[in-house]
């Protein structure tokens, strides 16, 4: 297996890599938000409107959230291996703890760039902090039972799809995507249910067993292919056949392209089992394939996935600055990004945009400005293991 060594402590390229393609393809995604011109008139997952194009656009960053949440549980047992259990689960609840804090305001300002937060949301960053926090405590089981337990949430929180208590946050919180508005100006939204990502990093955290120094390196890669296949090939039949694991059916229309589309988007809010199946699967198959790859282009996307709080902070301003820029730039006026609603529903937008050759071209130029600084930041994470604050970075 590749690594890479900085002062006596390895770390696993596979796993830098995967993180690091992630985190750049995440990006995609939010320039598509602020850039694109049907993102403010349509579902680019709807297949009566969308093209495949914009459709497999929006398709490709479904990976980032679940294979993220995953290799953080997958991060937490490798801290881990260097701490005791007492240890790790205190620094696993005051990291939790900050993402949460960060969440509800340099990442809530970051989206809406309103000092007044008239649309806060508990987004990816708050549920990856709950599900530290949770982790936190479920360390202290065997690791079958973490297993068990996580495969159940899993395989079984869409027995939950039909159950619904309207108004309520706690049922929100736990399973049920939704927006409580107060009055005309204030509303609040609970974008990411927390159950099945719970599951998705304490199951991430059992699979770190597989990356020990010791694992037979044979033996990992063919237990990563195995499962991600399987997992691949669950999600075709389990889709196929339209019985469980999502809270709506896929529709046979008329022509191919609608229907594939219409069979390739399951739920994500929360993740349905088989929107984690078909994200989580391919993302085992490529930790399988990658072990020993080498080269530039794994250096540059491991460069983001060793620094990808620093790149995700970075990266959300920056793309909303340029969105500042090119909406003065069109005539809308820079005022129009201070948003009092999330991006897409704000009506005055309709009619802002262009075409996706430019959202791609704003993208390439995101990630182009972002590499030098999360490079230069790297190094210097890396050459100042003394400072303990650098780990919440």
């Amino acid at each position: 297996m590749q690594q890479t060594l900085a002062n006596n402590k390895y770390r696993i390229a596979s796993l830098d890599l995967l993180k690091g393609i992630v985190m750049v393809v995440m990006a995609l995604d939010h320039v598509r938000d602020y850039f694109h011109a049907p993102a403010f008139l349509y579902d680019p997952n709807d297949p009566t409107l969308t093209s495949m194009p914009i459709f497999f656009t929006r398709w490709i960053t479904n990976f980032c959230a679940p294979v993220f949440c995953f290799l953080a549980g997958t991060s937490a047992f490798l801290v881990g291996m260097r701490k005791s259990k007492k240890d790790l689960s205190f620094f696993l609840i005051k990291r939790g703890a900050w993402l949460v804090f960060i969440e509800m305001t340099i990442v809530n300002f970051g989206w809406y760039f309103d000092i007044h937060f008239h649309s806060p949301g508990l987004l990816v960053i708050w549920s990856l902090g709950i599900s530290m926090i949770t982790l936190a405590a479920l360390i202290h089981l065997p690791q079958k039972a973490i297993v068990v337990l996580s495969l159940l949430l899993i395989f079984g929180h869409n027995l939950l799809d039909n159950v619904h208590f309207p108004g309520s946050y706690p049922w929100a919180i736990l399973h049920e995507e939704a927006m409580f508005k107060y009055s005309e100006t204030f509303r609040f939204y609970v974008g990411y249910p927390v159950i099945p990502w719970i599951a998705v990093m304490s199951l991430g955290y059992c699979f770190g067993s597989l990356f020990e120094k010791s694992f037979n390196a044979a033996k990992r890669k063919k237990i990563l292919f195995i499962t991600g296949f399987s997992a691949i090939t669950l999600f075709i039949i389990l889709r196929g056949i339209n019985m469980y694991g999502n809270p709506t059916s896929w529709i046979q229309y008329d022509t191919f392209r609608q229907t594939l589309i219409s069979f390739l988007a399951p739920a994500k809010y929360p993740p349905s089992l088989l929107y984690l199946l078909m994200t989580l699967g391919p993302a085992l198959v490529f930790l399988a394939l990658t072990e020993n790859v080498k080269g530039w282009l794994v250096s540059f996307f491991s460069t983001f996935g060793r620094v990808p709080f620093f790149y995700y902070i970075l990266h959300l301003y920056l793309i909303h600055l340029l969105a500042l820029a090119a909406a003065q730039l069109t005539g809308f006026g820079w005022q129009i990004m201070i948003l009092p609603d999330w991006i897409g529903y704000v009506p005055a937008l309709k009619g802002y945009g262009f075409p996706l050759w430019v959202v791609y071209t704003v993208w390439v130029t995101v990630i182009l400005i972002l590499y030098p600084l999360c490079r230069k930041f790297d190094q210097y994470k890396s050459s100042h293991k003394e400072k303990w604050w650098l780990s919440y970075l």
